[in-house]
């Protein structure tokens, strides 16, 4: 069962740390991966924008975020590519036809040992940051703002250029 499976506690924040021999990097936090910013689609771009602005970005993969701020998914080079060739997408369709809206979200304050467990299953995280937002009436409201995207090779990256052995 998942709810015994350490990592996929881990994951979704129901345990800290239960590795007792963990790398020197496992507590470091996600923000000092120093990622850039990410590219951010929304859902009305085509899929044949999307190629265009990845391709022309250099980009394998963007969040497709709502103008409210909510995260529908991701969409990716191949995937959009795939789809569009076998005929399940046409160019001129939205990218929200071809988005994956599986997927894993890991804040700037969790650790890279939390990141590493999500990596195992999945190809890449969202990096999101929580921020307080106020509106006219002053009433307040938690806003997720995505950060970045974080792949298994920033993570290898990270630990190889700082590697402490």
């Amino acid at each position: 069962s998942k709810f015994l499976n350490d990592k996929w506690m881990i994951k979704n924040g129901f345990l800290n740390d239960v590795q007792e021999h963990k790398p020197w990097w496992w507590n470091i936090k996600v923000q000092k991966l120093n990622l850039s910013a990410s590219l951010i689609l929304l859902p009305e771009v085509s899929c044949q924008k999307a190629i265009e602005i990845l391709q022309e970005k250099g980009y394998d993969q963007a969040p497709v975020v709502a103008e409210s701020g909510l995260i529908l998914g991701m969409v990716t080079l191949s995937n959009t590519l795939t789809s569009v060739l076998a005929g399940n997408a046409q160019f001129s369709d939205p990218i929200t036809k071809v988005i994956y809206n599986q997927f894993s979200k890991i804040g700037l304050e969790d650790s890279l040992g939390k990141l590493s467990c999500i990596l195992e299953n999945n190809h890449f995280a969202i990096v999101v940051h929580e921020q307080m937002q106020f509106n006219g009436n002053g009433s307040s409201f938690m806003k997720q703002m995505v950060f970045g995207v974080v792949t298994s090779m920033d993570l290898l990256t990270f630990v190889s250029r700082n590697d402490k052995k």
